[in-house]
């Protein structure tokens, strides 16, 4: 089983024929601590007995709240909001209602190929450290459904389960890797820069930094190296409704003076394209940020594991062992 398997494969599901029990659906980032954002992404293995699949929909269970989904070409996204149970603490106060469901419908994704369906939504502290959290999936084929509702009563094994609902364990918040010294240019402060380590196959990899511009003209920042990728470029992410997309940020990054900007999971970020290989936890990337007026800057970007959110979160749970991706 390789790396990737061992990563993102789950277990059982719905049987809706003697071959059902061959489709999974899994969730990618199976770890998530309380008041954090968390990064839902849906896997879709497999068809229904060789037909593809067109409906993908996740319901959001109550005490995750704010859920966002990011838009994906050729598939239209439906949202179902309705008031929570209670009022949660949010960014800019109480939050009281929000997205219940998400669905991606319209696509066509053949049986013998992957994809996934992302989604952004924050777990509050309704949950506490050990806990689980479970995400019902239901996908709908041209010919076929599968259901993975099923949530285990207290004590009971999910593995006894024959279609159990993805689940997600609520961890302590670790400790953060040692910050490195800020390096400072010219008027540029750059701290924490880090990366997420990816799973074997992947081609991009996402980069974090905060940058300060203590000077009083304005810096730009136009670019990013690293040895493991063929590119390196600036992405942000915006909402156009409940609808999350993804875009390059052309001309570059102004950094204005007496400004603090933080590229970070969710927002503007980092993309090193056409990787060579994959960062792995723990590592020590040297790379560069190109700047307008500061240059071509060294720097070194510590690997946190998949999935995190911020340098030292927790990583993806490692999937059960003896069931893998196919």
């Amino acid at each position: 089983m390789n790396r990737f398997s061992r990563s993102y494969a789950c277990a059982a599901l719905l049987s809706v024929s003697s071959t059902a029990a061959f489709a999974h659906a899994t969730l990618a980032v199976r770890e998530a601590q309380p008041n954090e954002s968390y990064r839902g992404v849906v896997q879709i293995t497999h068809g229904c007995n060789g037909q593809p699949t067109n409906r993908v929909s996740v319901t959001i269970p109550e005490g995750v709240v704010g859920a966002k989904p990011m838009a994906k070409p050729g598939w239209q996204i439906a949202t179902e909001t309705g008031p929570y149970a209670r009022a949660y603490p949010y960014y800019h106060g109480d939050i009281r209602e929000g997205v219940k469901t998400i669905t991606w419908t319209g696509g066509s994704l053949p049986d013998d190929q992957v994809d996934e369906f992302t989604f952004l939504a924050r777990v509050t502290d309704a949950f506490a450290p050990g806990s689980t959290v479970y995400f019902p999936i239901e996908q709908d084929c041209t010919s076929g459904t599968y259901r993975w509702s099923e949530i285990p009563a207290a004590g009971q094994d999910a593995h006894a389960l024959k279609s159990p609902a993805p689940a997600v364990t609520i961890v302590a918040a670790a400790h953060s890797m040692a910050a490195a010294p800020a390096v400072k240019t010219g008027d540029l402060k750059i701290e924490t820069p880090w990366m997420r380590a990816t799973p074997g196959g992947a081609t991009v990899a996402g980069g974090y930094v905060r940058i300060t511009n203590t000077g009083t003209e304005p810096d730009r920042l136009t670019g990013a190296s690293i040895p493991l990728a063929g590119s390196g470029s600036i992405h942000s992410m915006t909402m156009d409704g409940t609808v999350m997309k993804m875009a390059a940020v052309t001309g570059g990054l102004v950094i204005k003076p007496g400004e603090t900007v933080e590229l970070k999971p969710g927002g503007l970020h980092l993309m090193f394209e056409d990787l060579k290989a994959s960062p792995k936890v723990g590592d020590a990337i040297v790379g560069t940020l190109t700047f307008e007026r500061a240059g071509t800057v060294p720097v070194t970007f510590a690997v946190a594991p998949i999935g995190a959110l911020k340098p030292g979160a927790a990583a993806a749970a490692p999937a059960a062992e003896g069931h893998q991706h196919h």
